[in-house]
């Protein structure tokens, strides 16, 4: 009636487990090729090896027909079966068939003891039987392997099993799953379908039999993406990267292989499967270089300090790559096996060349008095003898002083060489590359060691520096490596770079070298005549051959720039003298950067690409203003006020406000004269925003004013600006007057007849002026706060309202919310405010907090709210929410929410940095400040100690 066709088990308990299922293949779709061609066969190979094992009648006739005319000592029998099945007679057999002897003797049909019982053999017509009957095994065993082979029998008619368990599909006997359930599996299902219920004929071995179209289209689309990310993901795990180092492209000199061209034209990179085979690799190299004749031999080379290097040839082009320990990025050079360029080149780890800085005495000056230490690098393999120094420099021997330790400093750094230690190898002596190589004559009493103590100190510093070739030049090499120590001569190392990259000699009267920094920048020239020490240089930095004369101990090379917005490597180069005055070095950057006019200054640029203080007096030098060197200038724009005078840029600050007192004249048709004389928005009084106390900016124009003017002569001379003209201000006691910060009001400047000195202001402070609807006259202890109530059931504010809150008696949060609760008529404990941080568009909750006394000196600790972690001051946002209508802790809006997820993305790098600025702010085109670059912002860390 009913067929099974499915199982699901699940394994573990009832608090967890996992599930899988056995599925019959009705359809016929799955590849049961596995079990039945190759496993089952294995099986039933194993069960015929378990038979043979079982009967020991068997063991014990195929081990005397293996022997010579089928006859074996008892004793040696027993070892026989021992070897073969593993397990002896008495542990197998012995309580089953008992001792051997006497299963010996009860088959005497088989097996023929002697009289003692010593030794045992077949009986002759058994032996006869015994081959024919494993004859026959045989062939039934070769029938076995015939109707069971997998390719004879592809789709058997029978459906089977499936075990679908995650990503895991395998074929499972249905014997197998009869076993299952013997305590091992927690629970299980069963699925039943009606027999007489068969899918059509066009179903079988069909995968695609009703699927709909779209879903066929899916599943092909899904399919040819899996096979595109295995073939990329084959390609990762199994392809790497091998440069070709082809052997006519070089030449052997100096103990070395040295690229005949240029190393780009020598160098042939081919990404290749290690999976294949050495064999494959050649003859793909093969292809790849059609002028290739004769044998091709493939070695591992790797980059010394002198040249390139061949340690290990490649044999075995049967191995695959990844057997021969072939790395990815290997060197790999492609030559005959013997010679390049007609030089036998030596190979192996033995013979690796050493980059050796040997130093000699050579005599110099008149009659020869004086002596000059010549250094010279030379290159040596280093198997070779150490006396080999002598022959190569053409000298006699005297004695070797050596350092191997470049680390260590002073006299007992060297170690003398004896002559019988002259035939040991430069490895044996611990040489290594970069060591130094002293010689000297034995019989001078001019000992380099005692005299020039202060020389050898510098010794141990040998090391190289980079010179790149930037004269725009052709040369052989792009950059080259030289030796030198830290009181080496800039002049000799800039000799030794022209010599080496093989440039005009032309350059060694008009070049220079420049450092050049991590980021590739070419730094201020280093004098000819510093020392390496002198310069600050490092061992191993980078220098550039520059054309060009470096400056003098008398002149400056600095660097410079045109307007506010630079780029890090926009900046041009002048060099002048350091008495030149500023007005002089102003004209000369004019002059070089194009530009003319009387309207020009110079302004400092500090380290973060921003412009700094201006350079006021004109007359004073360059080295009386203390500038260096490598200091960079902005050339500024504008001319500078007169000493005593402010050049101050003013803004108009119109803020968000319920009633806007001072409209300008094109605005005045929408407004409505009130009672009292004030301009007022009729429509906007009180509408609700989900903005904060945040207005626009505008620029009206610069002020030039002294600084003992006061602050009220600002504001009037900033009425008589043409962009002023826009509003209707009756006096400059309805002006409210802030300094600028991150194109928001920063600090308020209160006092109308203060002067500007006193305020501090500096030459680059902006004040933006806001109106307002009567006059105030601010004392020092009064706070200006804006105060938005939260309007119930929406996130959203009402337009900001102005709030004095006198601090005399203290800035602490009950005070605050007194404050706050007498403003808008609520109920003290019915009122919660929040501070708002624009920055982080995070709102803080103003909380009372608890006094706390301490142990020791019985005084209560007032809270402060202009401290942390309020910070509260001037101009700050104050949310006010009633608590009788809506009584939670969210202070937030949805435009807090969206800037906050904009913040987010920031950070992690999805967005750009201009997309900082929330959009919604309702800043009015071309009110805001320019934003300036910045540098990359520095952690800062203060310990504070503990004080009890």
């Amino acid at each position: 009636m009913y067929d099974l066709f499915s199982v699901i088990i699940h394994k573990g308990g009832c608090y967890g487990g996992h599930y899988h299922v056995y599925i019959k293949d009705v359809d016929h779709l799955g590849n049961w090729q596995f079990p039945e061609g190759k496993s089952n066969l294995d099986v039933n190979l194993k069960d015929q090896k378990e038979e043979a094992i079982d009967d020991p009648l068997m063991i014990l006739k195929a081990i005397l027909l293996q022997e010579e005319s089928n006859l074996i000592p008892v004793d040696q029998l027993g070892q026989k079966l021992l070897k073969k099945i593993g397990i002896s007679w008495n542990k197998k057999y012995r309580k089953q068939y008992g001792p051997l002897r006497k299963f010996l003797q009860l088959h005497s049909q088989v097996f023929l003891l002697s009289s003692d019982e010593s030794t045992v053999r077949l009986l002759k017509d058994y032996s006869l039987q015994a081959e024919s009957d494993f004859q026959r095994n045989d062939q039934q065993v070769f029938k076995t392997l015939t109707s069971k082979s997998p390719g004879l029998n592809d789709r058997p008619s029978c459906p089977h099993w499936f075990d679908i368990n995650d990503s895991k599909v395998q074929p499972i006997k249905e014997k197998a799953i009869e076993q299952q359930f013997q305590g091992k599996e927690s629970a299980y299902m069963l699925f039943y379908r009606k027999s007489q219920l068969q899918r059509p004929p066009e179903a079988r071995a069909n995968p695609r039999y009703k699927v709909p179209c779209h879903l066929l289209n899916e599943m092909d689309a899904a399919n040819i993406e899996l096979q595109i990310k295995r073939a990329e993901c084959d390609s990762t795990n199994n392809n790497f990267e091998l440069h070709l180092h082809l052997g006519p492209h070089y030449r052997f000199f100096n103990g070395a292989l040295h690229p005949v061209v240029s190393q780009t034209e020598s160098v042939w990179d081919l990404t290749f499967d290690k999976r294949k085979t050495l064999g494959d690799l050649r003859q793909s190299i093969f292809q790849l270089l059609e002028f290739w004749e004769g044998d091709m031999v493939l070695s591992v080379a790797k980059f010394v300090p002198a040249g390139l290097h061949i340690y290990q040839t490649l044999d075995g082009d049967d191995l695959m790559l990844c057997e021969v320990d072939i790395a990815d990025g290997e060197d790999i050079f492609v030559w005959n096996g013997v010679e390049v360029g007609g030089i036998q080149i030596p190979t192996g780890g033995d013979c690796e060349p050493l980059l050796l800085n040997v130093l000699s005495l050579t005599p110099s000056g008149e009659g020869g008095e004086c002596q000059q230490l010549i250094e010279s690098p030379r290159v040596f393999p280093s198997n070779a003898q150490l006396g080999t120094v002598f022959s190569a420099l053409a000298i006699p021997e005297g004695v070797v002083v050596l350092i191997s330790n470049t680390e260590s400093i002073g006299e007992e750094s060297w170690t003398t060489v004896p002559k019988e230690d002259l035939k040991k190898t430069f490895r044996e002596q611990g040489l290594r590359n970069g060591s130094s190589i002293l010689i000297q004559d034995s019989s001078s009493d001019n000992s380099l060691l005692t005299k020039q103590g202060k020389w050898i100190t510098g010794v141990n510093d040998t090391d190289w520096l980079q010179v790149k070739n930037l004269c725009q030049l052709e040369s052989e090499e792009e950059q080259v490596k030289v030796s030198a120590t830290v009181n080496t001569v800039v002049f000799d190392i800039r000799i030794k770079a022209i010599k080496e990259l093989k440039l005009m000699k032309e350059l060694a009267e008009n070049s220079c070298l420049r450092p050049i920094d991590r980021n590739g920048k070419l730094l201020c020239p280093v004098l000819d005549s510093y020392t390496l020490k002198e310069a600050g240089l490092k061992m191993g930095s980078s220098l550039g051959l520059c054309p060009g004369k470096a400056p003098t101990s008398s002149q400056l090379f600095l660097f410079f720039a045109v307007g506010s917005d630079v780029q890090p490597g926009t900046e041009m180069e002048i060099i002048v003298e350091e008495t030149t005055s500023v007005r002089d070095c102003l004209k000369v950057m004019l002059e070089k950067s194009g530009l003319s006019g009387d309207t020009w200054h110079l302004r400092k640029m500090d380290w973060c690409y921003e412009a700094g203080e201006p350079l006021c007096e004109e007359d004073a030098t360059l080295k009386e203003l203390m500038i260096s060197s490598g200091d960079a200038l902005l050339l500024t724009e504008g001319k500078l006020p007169p000493l005593g005078f402010l050049k101050v840029p003013v803004w108009w600050y119109q803020p968000r406000i319920p009633s806007h007192p001072w409209k300008s004249r094109q605005d005045q048709a929408s407004c409505t004269f009130s009672q009292g004389g004030d301009w007022r928005a009729a429509s906007t009084q009180g509408a609700p925003s989900d903005g904060h106390a945040e207005g626009s900016l505008l620029f009206l124009g610069d002020v030039d004013i002294s600084e003992d003017a006061a602050l009220v002569e600002l504001k009037s001379q900033a009425m008589t600006l043409p962009s002023f003209s826009e509003f209707c201000i009756p006096s400059p006691a309805f002006l409210r007057a802030w300094t600028v910060d991150s194109k928001r009001p920063g600090r308020l400047l209160r006092f109308h007849h203060q002067q500007l000195k006193e305020y501090k202001l500096g030459r680059r402070t902006e004040i933006c002026l806001e109106p307002l609807q009567k006059e105030e006259n601010l004392g020092p202890q009064d706070m200006l706060l804006r105060t938005q109530m939260r309007l119930p059931g929406k996130r959203a504010y009402t337009l900001p309202m102005d709030m004095v809150w006198d601090t005399a008696r203290g800035s602490t949060a009950g005070s605050l919310r007194q404050r706050v609760a007498d403003f808008y008529s609520l109920p003290v404990e019915k009122t919660e405010i929040a501070k708002y941080f624009p920055e982080k568009f995070e709102w803080l909750p103003v909380s009372s907090w608890n006094q706390q006394i301490t142990k020791r000196k019985k005084k209560k600790k007032q809270d402060n709210l202009q401290g942390a972690p309020y910070y509260l001051k001037d101009g700050d946002t104050i949310g006010v929410k009633n608590l009788l209508v809506e009584d939670d802790d969210d202070f937030s809006t949805v435009r807090d929410d969206i800037a906050r997820e904009k913040q987010k993305q920031l950070a992690l790098g999805k967005k750009s940095q201009e997309a900082l600025h929330v959009q919604s702010s309702d800043v009015a085109s071309g009110a805001e400040t320019p934003a300036r670059p910045r540098g990359p912002e520095a952690s800062l860390s203060i310990h504070v100690g503990s004080f009890r």
